[in-house]
């Protein structure tokens, strides 16, 4: 048969993948993605989960090609995660990417579906999702925050920002265990320097608003705010109640002192978020989560917003300044 006519046969049969294989359609990876948070917007975009969406396209996962993404969000309503879990499990996804909160009802949902979880902010081994950090052993890996250990460290920084300071509030929900352990180690922290804690519990927004008020009349004029997905959803009402109230803010990241808390300490969340979408890519490729060590956090920053300290008329200690990674003016 001339060459031509062959080729033309081949076409009628319908035979073209194996001739033209670049026609071939890209295997679309299918995640599903649970969060506390609300919704990002164009006007108020999450930082947090921008840096794991930038991690995945980093990885060769684009949205809409080979990657197809189911998300879930809370909108800080706790009670929802059952139910938000529950139908990311029925939708059989490759892998389930979540964060502190809601982790725990994902592991109720599922003991078989790969979960990446891009912030443990208690302890893995202790909180029932692994064996050990090396080898997890069960179908949870991902990053570990270790929120509780710098709990100290909020205490110590605080009190070279304000020496005078000999109360100082903690800001907790108490629906969150590991916040009884940051207490607990807070307290410790401040009885050894002479600094009395006042605990404040919020469970919402209204209950964060009320608890400012409680501090004004205590006098209290700082707050330690403990990491949480309720406060970081509400991270700008936190700071804009506390500069109404000239209540100095120390936080566990960044985007608390972006939105306008005074100082921060703790692990580059944004980093631990983006590092996360290398396990997912891992487990996509076949991993097992069991097999994945979770992570420590790699890199701590100390920010400071000079222009929160103008307005509650503080001057930044030149110790501070020099240990600073990052000044916002």
């Amino acid at each position: 048969m001339h060459p031509r006519r062959r080729l033309l046969a081949v076409l009628a049969a319908g035979i073209v993948s194996p001739v033209f294989p670049a026609f071939a359609q890209p295997k679309v990876a299918r995640i599903g993605i649970l969060s506390a948070r609300s919704r990002p917007t164009a006007e108020n975009p999450d930082p947090f989960w921008g840096s794991f969406v930038q991690g995945m396209r980093e990885l060769g996962y684009v949205e809409g090609r080979n990657l197809s993404t189911e998300w879930r969000h809370a909108d800080g309503q706790r009670e929802r995660f059952p139910r938000l879990a529950a139908e990311l499990v029925q939708l059989k996804p490759a892998v389930i990417v979540t964060h502190a909160t809601p982790a725990q009802a994902v592991k109720q949902a599922t003991s078989s579906i790969p979960v990446v979880v891009t912030s443990f902010i208690g302890d893995p081994v202790r909180d029932g999702f692994a064996k050990s950090l090396s080898r997890p052993g069960y179908n949870f890996t991902g990053m570990s925050l270790l929120s509780t250990d710098v709990s100290e460290k909020h205490v110590e920084l605080l009190r070279i920002m304000l020496p005078e300071v000999s109360r100082f509030a903690l800001l907790i929900d108490p629906g969150l265990p590991y916040h009884a352990v940051i207490l607990k180690k807070v307290q410790a922290a401040a009885q050894a320097l002479g600094i009395q804690i006042l605990p404040v519990q919020a469970r919402d927004l209204q209950e964060i608003e009320r608890g400012f008020e409680t501090m004004v009349r205590k006098r209290v004029t700082a707050v330690i705010v403990a990491a949480s997905s309720l406060f970081a959803m509400h991270l700008r009402q936190i700071a804009d109640l506390a500069l109404r109230h000239r209540i100095a803010i120390m936080g566990a990241g960044r985007p608390q002192a972006v939105a306008g808390s005074l100082i921060i300490y703790g692990a580059d969340t944004g980093d631990t978020y983006r590092r996360a979408a290398g396990h997912v890519d891992k487990i996509l490729k076949g991993a097992k989560p069991g097999e994945l060590p979770i992570e420590q956090p790699t890199k701590f920053e100390l920010v400071i917003n000079r222009k929160t300290a103008q307005a509650l008329g503080i001057t930044i200690p030149n110790e501070l300044l020099t240990r600073a990674d990052e000044v916002i003016d």
